[in-house]
């Protein structure tokens, strides 16, 4: 229980409280006084077990925050201001993800540039805008150096940083802010390339040349987690392909890659094609003899049950080419074109001069247009092409299908191609608590349909660079399996603009020199080390065993193939254990039409404004009454709703401290106690009645349902302010006795305590204003409340205040049917109900009389649900003027 709240000198109530002004006021408060401050020393001096730390989401500091980082962001600091005052030592850091696609795409747009790794540094750049530019294309963004690019990447995130940090620190979340990082500050580069280091050393990292997806758009290699799969305008051609026994016609939305054919194949259990198995056909235009041969995953009944297989066209054209070991024949190039350059394998065929005069060096769609003709004019199209929709794999950032293309790239493993190791990521996926527990599904479902390991590399310049550097032969030409890399303290690094140890720059490209890796980690593989880079695995090893694994990661639940699983991988391999012992899954944000907010649709809305109008409790309101996993209507409406709530909560503290404080002569011996004091039945009731939502709310947050936990505290508030407070009011003032009134304003103030320390995770500005009134010290510091803190109302009838309740609001409605004002006399009345109830309401009846200002007789009958009959009202007269 905690301490007794003063009773002596309570500090000044304002005369008019307002929640207006509140942020500002304890925001400050709270940074001065490091009221959320992590306690080192006290927390690892108690053990893993005195802390609860949390691995949160760095948001990615391109723009501006939306409504979905305040809806999730309050989900955690509800926990995290609970854990808090259940005495624990929160570890609740922050950090801000800088590097990777999102930041590069605004630097373009802000700055009007664009980076180009061949141009050099120039001094004391100034971009051409600062944004103030207008739409722009690529083609009309100025090129700079990489490092003149990386500096604006740098200069920019610091000053969306800056309004981030703003409206966190206006949104109440108890962050630590000494306890921050940035994902590409020297310290988090460090991190994520000694994890990939040592990942390369244990074999868990490696290069490989081999098909990939690609964007030609932003030039960079996409890994599967990035893909999103889209309707996309194509048609479907019949084209013969030429055997012994004449044409076999296949459909393909993509004759352009007739050149890069290796193969037809048909299921092994079609009969149609049964006899083709083994032999040979001839590529039309090209004439080139290609295998016919069996797959299960061909598919009888799509097309004409027979499908080219090309390298490469699609994901499926990917597995073939692994499964049944079958030539590499890539035409298409990085810039999304055809190769300028006669493929060696066209060399010599009928289709050599078409190749080079019609469709080297084009566009796909320019290419596709020229077989297409050519098609048509030797008869191998048979009949025109038909429009359909096809499903085609997208970045999720890109405007246009990805292609696949064969380049060298980094990859780590993560049991896309070991059924071993995706087991291990299934049970370490077990070891994890998800909230809600069906999420868990989600994460098996991804690691089960995985097909390759992660490819971490990425073509882009602002991100964490590969620490590694190639010895050149004599030729120039790099020794891709003799890799030069840096010793753990000489990190972080950047090939680009460093040496390895034993050159020197001027060997750089030059033969027997060196050549520094040219591309950065995705995103992923940062954000993937969120713990180790906050817990400072690297430079603090006391600090990280206080806080790992940490016990929280919470995140949105579409990002559960991507930061969650990768978080899994890193921690697998560099520790054999889970990152976190839960995750916490938030669900979207949705629009009045149900449909997902985001940039991208352009149906956001900004939080800065909504805050300021509606009050940032009355924000956290709406986000707290939204479960973890579900999705949610952003609903103004609610907001209003959370309002009323605090303006409630300032006001009815306020009256109930007006009462004035417990005289302590009728406490009884027992001490200084203030639930000595309470002896009335209506007041034992309500706080049997409160001790009932103490251990309800807590039951709610310890399942990680604080939506529970706000329900169950609101509704017993406004029934307290309702009913109760009306009930009391006048045997508070005095009315009844001094035993009686020191009985109510204690109950009072052991209530106020109690809600307001409930109330306090979801609600912290006007919890700790009201707190202040007469507290030392701030709410958030405070225990949790216990039902040991409701003892007074130990063997109350908690279904009393229930029932006197239900009785005053019968008196209200027949004052109301009888259209008086509720200051009207009741000379009689007859409360009618069953027997339990009717006893229930005796015990308090004395109170409900002043409520109700009834001066005559109450009777009492039985029926078997309650109701108020037979009353006699005195309208109070209306002065004559």
């Amino acid at each position: 229980m905690t301490d007794a709240p003063t009773t002596s000198g309570a500090a000044t109530i304002p005369d008019k409280p307002s929640i207006e002004g509140l942020e500002d006021k304890w925001a400050q408060v709270w940074r001065e006084q490091g009221t959320y401050t992590f306690d080192r020393a006290k927390g690892l001096a108690g053990g893993r077990s005195a802390v609860f730390s949390i691995d949160t989401p760095p948001p990615t500091a391109s723009g501006s925050l939306h409504m979905g980082h305040v809806f999730s962001y309050t989900h955690t600091d509800c926990m995290a201001r609970y854990k808090r005052m259940q005495g624990l030592e929160v570890f609740y850091p922050i950090g801000w993800d800088d590097n990777g696609l999102p930041t590069e795409k605004r630097v373009q747009n802000y700055y009007g540039v664009r980076g180009d790794a061949s141009l050099p540094y120039v001094e004391g750049f100034e971009p051409p805008h600062r944004g103030d530019a207008k739409s722009l294309k690529a083609a009309d963004t100025l090129p700079i150096s990489r490092q003149n690019f990386i500096e604006l990447c740098d200069e920019l995130t610091v000053e969306d940083e800056k309004a981030f940090e703003s409206l966190f620190r206006r949104m109440g979340f108890s962050l630590d802010w000494d306890i921050s990082y940035r994902t590409i500050d020297d310290h988090s580069r460090a991190t994520a390339q000694q994890a990939f280091l040592r990942n390369l050393a244990r074999g868990e990292a490696y290069q490989s040349e081999a098909p990939g997806l690609w964007d030609v758009t932003f030039q960079t290699a996409v890994a599967q987690a990035e893909l999103e799969a889209r309707d996309y305008p194509g048609a479907y051609h019949r084209v013969a392909f030429h055997g012994a026994d004449g044409p076999i016609h296949i459909e393909t939305t993509r004759p352009e890659l007739i050149p890069s054919a290796v193969a037809l194949i048909a299921h092994p259990d079609d009969e149609r094609y049964a006899a083709l198995f083994g032999s040979t056909v001839r590529s039309p235009l090209f004439g080139v003899e290609i295998p016919v041969v069996a797959h299960p995953a061909a598919e009888p009944d799509k097309g004409a049950g027979i499908a080219m297989c090309c390298t490469f066209g699609d994901l499926t054209d990917v597995l073939w080419w692994r499964e049944l070991q079958l030539p590499t024949r890539s035409v298409i190039t990085r810039s999304g074109r055809i190769q300028a350059e006669t493929p060696e394998w066209l060399v010599g065929t009928a289709g050599e001069q078409l190749f080079a005069e019609q469709v080297a060096g084009k566009t796909t769609f320019s290419a596709r247009e020229a077989i297409v003709a050519a098609l048509r004019e030797s008869g191998d199209l048979d009949g025109e092409p038909k429009a359909t929709q096809r499903k085609a794999n997208f970045y999720e950032r890109g405007e246009k299908p990805l292609e696949i293309v064969t380049s060298r790239q980094w990859y780590i493993r993560n049991g896309g191609r070991d059924a071993e190791l995706n087991a291990e990521m299934i049970e370490r996926g077990r070891q994890v608590d998800f909230h809600p527990p069906f999420m868990r599904a989600r994460f098996e479902n991804w690691v089960s349909g995985l097909n390759g390991d992660w490819l971490i590399s990425r073509q882009r310049f602002f991100g964490v660079p590969i620490p590694v550097w190639y010895p050149l032969d004599d030729q120039g030409e790099p020794v891709w399996d003799k890799q030069l890399v840096p010793t753990e303290d000489q990190l972080p690094v950047d090939p680009a603009a460093q040496a390895p140890e034993g050159y020197d720059e001027s060997q750089r490209g030059q033969a027997g020199g060196f050549v520094g890796d040219p591309d950065i980690m995705d995103t992923w593989a940062t954000s993937s080390l969120t713990p180790q880079i906050a817990g400072h695995w690297r430079d603090d090893p006391e600090l990280f065993a206080g806080v790992f694994p940490m016990d929280v990661r919470p995140q949105g639940h579409d990002i559960i193939r991507t930061w969650l699983f990768s978080t899994v991988v890193r921690a697998h391999f560099e520790f054999g254990s889970v990152p976190w012992h839960n995750a916490a899954l938030s669900g979207w944000i949705l629009d009045p039409d149900r449909k997902k907010m985001s940039k991208s649709k352009g149906n956001v809305v900004t939080p800065e404004d909504v805050v300021k109008e509606h009050s940032t409790d009355a924000v956290r309101y709406w986000a707290a009454s939204g479960r973890l996993g579900a999705d949610a209507a952003y609903d103004t409406g609610q907001m209003k709703v959370g309002r009323r709530l605090a303006i409630k909560i300032l006001n009815a503290t306020k009256f109930a401290l007006s009462f004035g404080e417990v005289d302590l002569q009728h406490r009884g011996e027992v001490g200084d106690d203030l639930a000595a004091a309470v002896v009335n039945p209506l007041d034992r009731a309500m706080l049997a009645q409160l001790g009932d939502v103490v251990a309800k709310a807590t039951a709610g947050f310890e399942a990680w349902d604080h939506t529970r936990a706000l329900e169950v505290t609101e509704t017993f508030f406004w029934t307290f302010c309702d009913d109760y407070l009306e009930l009391v009011k006048d045997r508070a003032y005095g009315g009844q006795g001094d035993a009686e009134a020191a009985s109510a304003r204690a109950a009072l103030r052991i209530a106020l305590d109690v809600m307001l320390r409930l109330f306090a995770p979801m609600l912290p500005y006007v919890t700790e204003e009201v707190w202040s009134w007469w507290h030392e010290g701030s709410v958030h510091r405070a225990p949790w409340p216990t039902t040991a803190d409701a003892a007074a109302g130990e063997g109350g009838d908690a279904a009393v205040l229930a029932a006197v309740g239900e009785a005053l609001a019968g008196v209200r409605k027949a004052k109301s049917e009888a259209k008086v004002g509720m200051r009207a006399e009741v000379a009689s009345i007859v409360l009618a109900g069953p027997a339990e109830w009717g006893d229930r309401v005796r015990m308090a009846e004395t109170d409900l009389r002043a409520a109700g200002r009834i001066t005559g007789t109450v009777d009492y009958a039985e029926a078997e649900t309650p109701d108020v009959r037979d009353a006699v009202l005195i309208p109070v007269e209306k002065p004559k003027a």
